[in-house]
């Protein structure tokens, strides 16, 4: 990407390559991920529950609740 960059090429001497860390930080954290989301096998653990379909209208949203009775300040 930057191979006849000589600003790049410093940056990349002074304070190290970002993006090449960055992105080995991300595969590391995706195997990890990985690894943790897998349905346990071992130990006789039982397969994942199938995926439900959310209900229309369920979710993080409430619904408004009346103030209620007495009276306000």
């Amino acid at each position: 990407m930057f191979q006849d960059s000589p600003i790049y090429d410093r940056l990349v001497a002074e304070r190290g390559d970002i993006p090449t860390q960055t992105r080995r930080e991300a595969e590391r954290v995706t195997r990890e991920l990985e690894y943790v989301m897998r349905p346990l096998r071992s130990f006789g653990g039982a397969a994942p529950a199938p995926e439900r379909q959310p209900a229309p209208g369920a979710g993080w949203q409430r619904a408004a609740l009346p103030p209620p009775p007495g009276p306000r300040y």
